[in-house]
């Protein structure tokens, strides 16, 4: 049970640090704007999908998972 309690405790600092970058706006130029992220508009519809930052999160969040289970 201490184990558990080691990993939630640094899930919830990461967590908090994340919200902590966004709420200061670190990325609010780049998040969603990446070269590839797809983006149509024609007339008053817009779709928009952001597929290079969701591989790029996916793969830091990746990361971060297989350093912490070591």
């Amino acid at each position: 049970m201490n184990e558990i309690g080691k990993y939630l405790f640094f899930l919830g600092l990461i967590i908090a640090a994340v919200g902590v970058v966004l709420w200061l706006g670190f990325g609010k130029s780049w998040v969603g704007r990446l070269p590839g992220d797809v983006h149509y508009s024609k007339g008053n519809f817009s779709f928009h999908f952001p597929i290079v930052t969701c591989l790029l999160l996916s793969l830091i969040l990746t990361l971060l998972f297989w350093l912490f289970r070591r």
